[in-house]
C-alpha cells in the first residue's frame, strides 16, 4: 500500500489523492530516472500539449527547484506556453484552469495526483508543486512509483470558460425607513372593479398598486382586495424580496384594516394580494363621504441579480 503523502506546495493546492483514471491530456515516461543527475539534467521541460485550446508543458526538477529546501523532493510545474506569439490573447489576458499533476503507481495501476484551480496570466505562467513527492518515497521500489528505474508522470488541464458561467448576487438590504404612501380615493362606490391607482419606484424597482373594491372570484362582494405588483427592475434583478403592509384607514378611530406580507417577487410571481374584510360596511368608519384612505408601507429586504 502506498504511504500517505501530503505535499507541501508553493500554491497550497492541497493534499495527494489516488485514482484509477489515466491523465486526460499528457503522459511522460522517464526511463533510467537515476541517470538524469549524472547527465546534468537539473530541469526538464516536456514537449507541448494542447488542452482547452491552449498550449501547455510540464517542467520537472528531479532534484527539486532552485530552493535548497526542496532538494529532497521532485518539483513539478504546469506552464502555459506560446502566449507571446499567439494573437488569440487580448491585452491583460488571463486563463482560469483546473489542473492535476499525476504520477503512476506501476504496482497498483493507480495514479497519485494533486491539483487545483489557478489563474494563468502574463505575470504568472506557471503553477505547481515545489514538493510534489519526496525522493525517499519515489526511489523506494516497494512503493511502486519507480520500477526498473522508470517512472511515469501525467497532466490534465481543464480551462474554465468565464463566458459560460452563470452569475448571481444576493444583496441583503438593511432598510431603516421604509417607503410609505397614501392614496385618497374618492367616489369609492363608483369605482370599476379593477382600479389601477399608480406606478411607483421603491429601491430602484418598479411597482404598481391596484384596488379591487368588490374583490374577485370567490371573494366577490366579500372583501376589498389590494394588489401590489412587481413590474420590473432598472438593475436587471431577477428576484426581489419585499415586505408590504397595506392599510385602509379607519376615519373614525385608529382601528385600521391592515394586512402585512413578505414574499419573493419574480417574473412568474409578480403580485401580492391583500384581502381586507368589512371595509365597505358603512358603520365601520372606513368609507366616509364615499371616500377611503389607502396606505402602503413597503421595504426591500433582499435582491438577487
Amino acid at each position: 500500500m502506498s504511504p500517505s503523502v501530503k505535499p507541501a506546495t508553493d500554491d497550497e493546492i492541497g493534499s495527494m489523492e489516488t485514482r484509477e483514471v489515466s491523465p486526460a491530456h499528457f503522459v511522460i515516461k522517464i526511463e533510467s530516472f537515476s541517470l538524469l543527475d549524472k547527465c546534468g539534467i537539473k530541469k526538464y521541460e516536456t514537449n507541448e500539449f494542447v488542452a482547452g485550446e491552449y498550449k501547455w508543458k510540464l517542467i520537472i526538477y528531479p532534484n527539486g527547484d532552485d530552493d535548497e529546501n526542496n532538494a529532497d523532493y521532485i518539483s513539478i510545474y504546469l506552464a502555459m506556453v506560446g502566449t507571446s506569439t499567439t494573437s488569440l490573447l487580448p491585452a491583460n489576458w488571463e486563463v482560469n484552469a483546473v489542473f492535476n499533476i499525476l504520477i503512476l503507481n506501476q504496482s497498483s495501476g493507480n495514479y497519485l495526483f494533486s491539483g487545483g484551480a489557478r489563474r494563468f496570466q502574463a505575470m504568472k505562467l506557471e503553477w505547481g508543486f515545489s514538493k510534489f513527492i519526496s525522493k525517499e518515497i519515489l526511489l523506494d521500489p516497494t512503493n511502486g512509483y519507480l520500477i526498473n528505474d522508470n517512472c511515469v508522470f501525467g497532466a490534465e488541464v481543464f480551462v474554465v470558460k468565464s463566458e459560460s458561467a452563470a452569475t448571481e448576487c444576493l444583496s441583503l438590504k438593511n432598510v431603516v425607513i421604509p417607503y410609505t404612501h397614501d392614496w385618497n380615493i374618492t367616489n369609492f362606490s363608483k369605482l370599476e372593479n379593477s382600479c389601477a391607482l399608480e406606478e411607483f419606484v421603491v429601491g430602484g424597482h418598479n411597482w404598481s398598486i391596484t384596488l379591487c373594491p368588490r374583490g374577485w372570484g370567490e371573494l366577490t362582494d366579500r372583501c376589498v382586495i389590494v394588489l401590489v405588483s412587481y413590474i420590473g427592475s432598472v438593475n436587471y434583478s431577477s428576484r426581489v424580496k419585499a415586505c408590504c403592509t397595506v392599510s385602509i384607514k379607519n376615519q373614525v378611530n385608529n382601528n385600521h384594516a391592515k394586512k402585512t406580507g413578505t414574499q419573493w417577487f419574480t417574473a412568474t410571481k409578480r403580485h401580492f394580494a391583500c384581502g381586507l374584510t368589512n371595509v365597505t360596511n358603512p358603520n365601520k368608519g372606513f368609507i366616509v363621504n364615499d371616500c377611503c384612505l389607502l396606505n402602503l408601507e413597503m421595504s426591500i429586504e433582499a435582491v438577487v441579480r
